[in-house]
């Protein structure tokens, strides 16, 4: 990676995305739409993405995510053994409707809108989940590239739904030896093929340890959970462990947020870090990218041998945090960690889920804007201090 300024500024993954693509999905899932059809107009909108970024001066790029409809069902397109299923569809082969029922209730989203791919045969990676995604933006910026994938335990957790996965896996351990496989051989292309950033979402390791007795919110990815929080924590954490081991010389991470599909701040997960710390220090990941926008995170904790990736917006509100308080959380975390050590982001993405968004692209630039005006600031406070960054 190209050496970076102290404080480097990046997304989290997600932008908006414009309606023209929202209609395209649509159109493609119906097969009244081709893949190459469908990759114009995705083209355009990573163009309109990548723009914004730049006019907002963020340093490592993505590509918001707008090929994917989210954050982990696009991978059914990729994979062989994968169904794509709404939550609506679900309800229909889970035989815990009652329980299932109640986890649609507390989502603050209709449950047409999302959707969870679902292992119904043995998987193999049929094509590259993100490498197409990294070969296109490398036409388009010369700056550095952050590509964000599902991470194993989450993976492992939506794709196993008892119903009919276990016909090809008896438990969601079996299934994950091979989600693991697969996501292996993905950062190996993709380390091939020059992305700077690999970073993994692991958003469910909190409702581990913040929903013990009561209803689960994380969609699907509740159905395969287990009961005791280490023993599934320690299984993410082994899961996580495998895919990385080997991969020592990227820069890679690994996302964690309490919920992102709503607005609605009720509707999300509440407590700090500490319940996860003992896990999340032994991750072989170099960076923590880690909500601290939300009050519901609590103030921020060391963890030694790790980079921060430091939450300063909250992607779900319409205000447009000021640079003055960006930096005040910079300097809650500065406590913990020296200024070579932390990046700037917002605590999640902005469009988790491609037709539930939390914000509208023009207040996404101005958070992203908000942030980058911050670490000029930082930057001339600290520049004498400790140089560059190069990560």
């Amino acid at each position: 990676m190209k050496t970076l300024p102290i404080f480097p500024v990046t997304m989290v993954g997600s932008w908006p995305r414009p309606q023209v693509l929202l209609r395209a999905q649509k159109l493609k899932r119906q097969g009244k739409l081709t893949p190459v059809e469908f990759d114009k107009q995705a083209d355009a909108a990573v163009l309109d993405a990548l723009a914004a970024q730049d006019r907002a001066g963020v340093d490592v790029v993505t590509d918001g995510e707008q090929r994917r409809d989210n954050f982990y069902s696009f991978v059914a397109e990729k994979l062989a053994g994968i169904k794509i299923m709404t939550l609506a569809e679900m309800l229909d082969i889970i035989e815990d409707k009652a329980a299932f029922e109640q986890i649609l209730q507390t989502l603050d989203v209709p449950a047409y809108s999302l959707s969870n791919p679902t292992c119904v045969g043995k998987l193999e990676r049929k094509a590259p989940l993100a490498v197409d995604e990294l070969r296109f933006l490398r036409r388009h910026t010369n700056k550095p590239v952050k590509i964000p994938l599902p991470g194993p335990y989450l993976l492992a957790r939506a794709m196993f739904v008892r119903e009919v996965t276990r016909q090809v896996y008896p438990n969601k351990e079996a299934l994950a030896k091979d989600v693991v496989r697969i996501l292996r051989e993905e950062i190996a292309e993709l380390i091939s093929h020059g992305a700077d950033f690999i970073q993994l979402d692991e958003p469910v390791l909190t409702e581990v340890v913040f929903t013990q007795g009561k209803t689960r919110t994380f969609m699907c990815a509740s159905l395969a959970a287990g009961g005791d929080p280490a023993e599934e924590l320690e299984f993410a954490a082994s899961l996580v462990n495998d895919v990385m081991a080997g991969f020592d010389r990227a820069y890679t991470g690994l996302h964690i947020c309490r919920g992102n599909w709503s607005q609605d701040e009720s509707t999300l997960l509440t407590g700090n870090y500490s319940p996860l710390k003992p896990w999340l220090d032994r991750l072989k990941v170099k960076q923590l990218v880690l909500e601290y926008a939300t009050e519901r995170a609590g103030d921020p904790m060391p963890f030694p041998g790790h980079d921060l990736g430091l939450g300063v917006v909250n992607p779900r509100t319409p205000e447009v945090e000021t640079p003055a308080q960006v930096i005040a959380r910079v300097e809650r975390a500065l406590a913990c960690f020296e200024p070579r050590q932390v990046w700037l982001n917002p605590d999640c993405g902005f469009g988790t889920f491609s037709n539930s968004p939390v914000n509208t692209a023009p207040i996404a630039e101005a958070k992203m804007k908000a942030i980058s005006e911050a670490a000029a600031q930082l930057r001339k406070r600290f520049l004498t201090q400790t140089g560059g960054n190069n990560v």
